[in-house]
């Protein structure tokens, strides 16, 4: 049985693509509070290397390998996440943060969401990073894939940094794309 999207915390992001370190946060965050609504940021500005229903799919089956599509759903947004979440009726959103600098950015974004939700008070909730996984990021992940495959980079890297599923989209999109 799907939760519902209603009165869960939001973790938003681009997920281009989904890490372990997201799907660390995604799992915590469903513990914490029984369930989760991950959002995928669409936005016109921004020029993902996966298209969003890619994103989507690959955060749906890193769900199903880790045993958390019964209590996470995935949904797309575009626009103000403060108004997303008062549509939700989210009673806060998750972040995770892996550097100073992460929480830098995010403090700053929590103080707009906050301000932009009105009278709902939008609230942020952060979550450290697990330390295995505080250096990775998308654009790492990326990057390395962009790199490594060109010069038949050594799996075991992409293996602890992504799920299996986003390792083969990676290669056929690297390798074969």
């Amino acid at each position: 049985m799907m939760i519902s999207t209603k009165n869960t915390p939001i973790f938003p992001g681009t997920f281009d693509p989904v890490t372990r370190g997201h799907c660390d946060i995604i799992a915590r965050g469903a513990h914490l509070f029984g369930g989760l609504t991950v959002a995928v940021l669409t936005n016109a500005a921004k020029q993902p290397c996966f298209p969003l229903k890619e994103r989507m799919a690959m955060l749906q089956e890193a769900l199903e390998e880790a045993g958390l599509a019964q209590t996470v759903t995935v949904a797309a947004y575009d626009g103000l996440l403060a108004e997303f979440a008062h549509q939700h009726r989210a009673p806060c959103l998750l972040r995770g943060l892996r550097t100073t600098q992460d929480y830098s950015y995010e403090a700053a974004l929590a103080q707009a969401h906050h301000q932009l939700s009105g009278t709902a008070q939008l609230e942020t909730v952060f979550l450290n990073a697990n330390p295995a996984l505080a250096a990775v990021s998308s654009s790492m992940v990326r990057h390395a894939a962009v790199a490594g495959y060109a010069s038949q980079f050594n799996d075991q890297v992409l293996d602890a940094w992504v799920t299996p599923a986003v390792k083969l989209r990676l290669r056929q999109k690297f390798m074969e794309g």
